[in-house]
């Protein structure tokens, strides 16, 4: 089965969606994308390894790690290998051994273990898309046009005090929350915070 190696873009959420999440995921040595629609529970999962947020007791995908590593075990990597009317399917590479998984369970490990995610070639076929801006870039390299310089970025500003201290209520917050085990208020603070800090 031809593979490809794919990389976390980033999750996002759409109020109308009950509260799944849209993982969506980068082909490494290409333009293409891949979104998958995920639960909650292992959008908060992925999205908490990622940020580096160690809560204070083992999520379930901590503890499966702590099982396949007290077995003397390793995870190699995941494979997105099939997908059936609209669902996708994963396997895990635990030992040379494949094992069945949902794709959101599958990288939720993936990130604990730093464990490469790959993508069946017919999947990505099917399912992926090249965002607009992408394949203007390409068709430009293609024509043998010089792409358009991107704007310089900006010089970073002074932080007002009171978005300062807006920012430093939202990270108390998102610390109490994690203490508490609240990962759905850790999670929106999470949001928050990005927000304000790319705010302008």
């Amino acid at each position: 089965m031809e593979r490809v190696l794919v990389d976390i873009l980033g999750l996002s959420t759409n109020p109308a969606s009950g509260g799944a999440y849209a993982l969506i995921l980068r082909e490494v040595e290409g333009a293409r994308r891949l979104p998958i629609i995920i639960g909650q529970a292992e959008a908060q999962s992925i999205a908490l390894e990622m940020e580096g947020i160690k809560p204070p007791r083992p999520l379930t995908h901590d503890l499966m790690k702590n099982i396949i590593t007290a077995f003397g075990s390793e995870l190699t990597d995941v494979t997105i290998d099939d997908l059936r009317d609209g669902t996708f399917y994963a396997k895990l590479n635990i030992d040379n051994q494949l094992i069945d998984s949902r794709p959101s369970d599958a990288i939720a490990l993936a990130v604990r273990y730093g464990a490469q995610i790959f993508v069946a070639s017919g999947v990505m076929d099917e399912a992926s898309f090249v965002p607009e801006e992408e394949e203007e870039e390409s068709q430009e390299k293609k024509a043998g046009e010089t792409p358009k310089p991107s704007k310089p970025a900006a010089p970073p500003k002074d932080t007002p005090p009171n978005k300062m201290s807006r920012l430093e209520q939202l990270h108390q917050q998102l610390k109490q929350a994690i203490e508490k085990e609240d990962y759905e208020k850790a999670a929106s603070l999470r949001d928050d915070i990005r927000r304000l800090e790319t705010r302008d």
